[in-house]
């Protein structure tokens, strides 16, 4: 062999491994945060808005390059159905502890949420929902539970004030779709409409699979009521609606966010005209970021937003802001800097109390002209 290459094959397997040990120094970590929604079933579109919302995050956040403790990240969104399933949720909720996910987005639905939340808190895993709106899911004693949307104990009072307040109702029938979410938003409803003087007529409940609504309906016609309270999701909402203009109700119906979406001119028809509806935070148009947000989120997405996207983009940031704080991606020391939280976002700046809930939070009331949705006030809580 030739001296001088004889002489050079060490160096040049050793200048190899050397290379070999900076490209595992300097390959990226892979960051699991989760998000469970509904995928499937009736409100399958807005699980679906609260997925692309996360995503879009993420895709960000890796493009621009993210160094967490002098060590290069990458995040992966580990995406899960639900179903809107309370049952399947903790069964999506233990396939995140098993997937080592450092922290969670989710779940769409109280319903869902609330269960789950033991598993993450169990595993000291962070939770933040951007669409739980039940106050009981962030009283229950855990430490790992956020939510960055205001919770029906203020979105019930602003309904119930809007009755009694502009549209001068008396008497009110309540119907709810017997689900954490629905059942929790009526209890809120009534109680603020019964401090505000009005009389609850009737209180009925259907469940979030039905599909018609006609037996309730003509009950509560021959109850005359001023104004109607729905607790459900558009996806029952729309045909509630629907069904009470054929039978020539003019009773206003007012619903929460499950009801307030894009999608709810395709499922009421021209009944929408007929809907007073709440969300549980800002309005899209009036968030600083939120036309820039909406532009980005049209460009991938090609579909346009439904409710709680921008929650979940912001949800994502929360938490890798979290992971920069504590200069750490271990779910103890992420959790440990949420309470710490002062994140000025797309949907405005968010901080926690000691429960896990928003400092300030917004109720924003819309009706319905020609299937779109108009702006009528926006209540600080």
């Amino acid at each position: 062999m030739n001296n001088k290459l004889h002489k050079l094959l060490p160096i040049a397997a050793a200048a190899m491994l050397s290379a070999g040990f900076a490209s595992q120094a300097s390959a990226d970590v892979v960051v699991k945060i989760g998000h469970v929604a509904p995928l499937t079933g009736g409100i399958a579109h807005l699980g679906k808005d609260n997925e692309n919302g996360a995503r879009l995050a993420v895709e960000e956040i890796n493009a621009k390059g993210l160094t967490i403790g002098g060590q290069k990240v990458t995040l992966e969104l580990d995406a899960q159905d639900d179903a809107a399933d309370p049952r399947q949720a903790t069964q999506v909720a233990q396939k995140l502890v098993d997937d080592k996910v450092v922290a969670v987005v989710g779940h769409l639905n109280s319903g869902t949420s609330i269960p789950a939340s033991k598993i993450y808190s169990d595993a000291g895993i962070v939770q933040i929902s951007p669409s739980a709106t039940n106050p009981v899911y962030t009283l229950q004693g855990f430490k790992t539970t956020y939510r960055v949307v205001a919770t029906d104990a203020q979105q019930g009072p602003a309904l119930a004030n809007y009755a009694s307040g502009n549209l001068k109702a008396k008497k009110v029938a309540i119907v709810d779709d017997a689900t954490a979410y629905g059942q929790g938003l009526a209890d809120e409803f009534a109680k603020q409409a019964k401090a505000n003087g009005m009389t609850v007529v009737s209180r009925d409940a259907t469940n979030d699979k039905a599909v018609d609504f006609r037996a309730i309906l003509t009950k509560i016609k021959g109850e005359q009521p001023d104004v109607i309270m729905y607790g459900g999701m558009d996806a029952t909402g729309g045909p509630f609606a629907k069904q009470a203009k054929q039978l020539d109700i003019k009773t206003k119906i007012l619903a929460g966010d499950g009801v307030c979406t894009d999608k709810l001119a395709d499922l009421a028809g021209d009944a929408t005209d007929n809907i007073v509806c709440s969300i549980a935070g800002m309005p899209l148009e009036k968030m600083a970021d939120g036309p820039a947000f909406e532009k980005r989120y049209q460009a991938r997405f090609h579909q346009p937003i439904q409710i709680y996207a921008p929650f979940t983009y912001d949800a994502v940031y929360i938490i890798v802001d979290a992971m920069k704080r504590s200069n750490s991606t271990d779910p103890a020391k992420i959790l440990a800097a949420m309470p710490a939280t002062d994140y000025k976002g797309v949907i405005g700046e968010t901080q926690f109390d000691a429960h896990g809930d928003l400092k300030h939070g917004v109720i924003s009331l819309y009706n319905y002209v020609a299937g779109k949705q108009k702006l009528l006030d926006v209540v600080k809580m």
